[in-house]
């Protein structure tokens, strides 16, 4: 194939003087590791779902965050960052939105009692 031929690279002749026997062996490569800072993966909120879930599940709040925190749980195993983050801060949302209803019902319960 003609075209395979132009993608190689130029190849050089050796010297005449040249002998193979007197060329080195072996060849040393240096390989450098560079630490690349990676962030943590993003939190799921697992076990906040599972409490608001089990401790105030106003309207399946708690339900919903206990949902979306499994949904970010398999995102990032399956290491999709950006979904896993996406659904975490769905669950965060809805697990603050369940604690503060749950906040107003107990006072507005005690308001009434008293």
């Amino acid at each position: 194939d003609p075209s395979m031929q132009q993608q190689l690279p130029p190849y050089e002749m050796l010297p005449a003087e040249v002998k193979m026997d007197e060329l080195p062996r072996s060849t040393t490569v240096m390989v450098e590791e560079t630490q690349q800072q990676q962030s943590p993966p993003p939190r799921d909120h697992l076990v906040w779902s599972l409490f608001t879930t089990l401790y105030g599940n106003f309207c399946c709040l708690g339900l919903l965050a206990f949902v979306f925190s499994v949904k970010s749980r398999d995102r990032k195993v399956l290491g999709d960052y950006s979904g896993a983050l996406s659904y975490g801060s769905t669950a965060k949302y809805l697990n603050i939105t369940a604690l503060v209803i749950n906040i107003l019902i107990v006072i507005i319960v005690i308001v009434v009692v008293s």
